[in-house]
């Protein structure tokens, strides 16, 4: 195992970087405490990562110094006592090196059961440049903030927003002429219809169709089924497609309860509630509460 973590540490520091979109989030390279990135499935976390690597390198900093593990590569087959092997084969190929100055980028790092002790060792003895990302479907922010500690800054990356989508597209930077003015229109639609998932956005309609409907469904059955164990699993899905058909509308989710009810089905509205509070969580929706100057009415 531990020739294969240098393997690994080998391939990675010799790859090419990718063609990288530009994000807006602003995310540190050296606050010495924990970065974690979460969000969506395939809202580009990996990416972000390669991002802020590839900014090291431009300062200057030695891609030996970069250790990126995906642990989501096949070859891997962990547990919690493997990890220390990262360590052990990174130290034994590069004994000069101390190991306070090396970056440390762990993809999907949730794989591992019990990683969190192994993160927080590795902080609080050897190097405070540690940077995590977390699928949502065993990683919330509300268990980052209990697993770390403290010693953690948590932030959320999205699909692309209008200004990453139309440097993605290669759109005109100023709008001077008709020609310019039409394509962002029309680019607009695009934005608005189809969606900004980064490995989408150049597809064919047709196939970024069947790609949005794979997406939604891993998500509610991976993310939300499997993981709270869901006992009315076509009642959820039926919640969540009535708050997609009335996205920018106020909802009430009473009177969605009792559309549900008038099928048939017999469900307590709470869970309703706790479906709402889900599907926050794993960024398959987003809400907004109503407006009051009063925090009570508000809740």
């Amino acid at each position: 195992m531990k020739s294969l973590f240098t393997d690994i540490i080998l391939e990675n520091q010799n790859f090419n970087f990718p063609d990288i979109v530009p994000r807006e989030v602003e995310i540190p390279l050296d606050t010495e405490i924990i970065i974690t990135l979460i969000g969506s499935r395939r809202s580009g976390k990996t990416y972000v990562l390669y991002s802020l690597m590839q900014q090291l390198v431009e300062q200057g900093i030695q891609r030996e110094n970069i250790v990126f593990i995906n642990f989501e590569d096949e070859r891997l087959n962990l547990t919690a006592k493997d990890l220390n092997l990262i360590l052990q084969a990174y130290q034994e190929y590069y004994p000069e090196k101390n190991i306070k100055d090396v970056y440390f980028f762990f993809d999907e790092i949730q794989n591992v059961p019990g990683w969190e002790k192994f993160i927080r060792r590795l902080f609080d003895t050897k190097s405070k440049r540690i940077f995590i990302t977390g699928s949502n479907s065993k990683l919330l922010s509300s268990e980052i903030a209990t697993e770390l500690r403290g010693r953690t800054l948590t932030f959320t990356i999205f699909p692309f927003n209008f200004n990453e989508f139309l440097k993605a597209k290669n759109a005109p930077k100023q709008i001077r002429t008709q020609s310019q003015k039409s394509k962002i229109l029309n680019l607009s639609k695009q934005y608005l219809l189809e969606g900004s998932f980064p490995e989408l956005i150049n597809m064919p309609t047709n196939i970024k169709i069947k790609m949005l409907q794979q997406y939604f469904n891993v998500m509610i059955y991976r993310d939300i089924i499997e993981r709270y164990k869901i006992a009315h699993p076509h009642v959820l899905k039926f919640f969540i497609k009535k708050i997609f058909s009335s996205v920018t509308t106020p909802i009430s989710i009473n009177k969605i309860y009792n559309d549900i009810k008038s099928m048939g089905y017999k469900v307590s509205n709470k869970y309703l509630y706790e479906y709402a509070e889900i599907s926050n969580a794993v960024f398959i929706t987003q809400s907004i509460s109503r407006f009051y100057f009063s925090e009570i009415k508000q809740i």
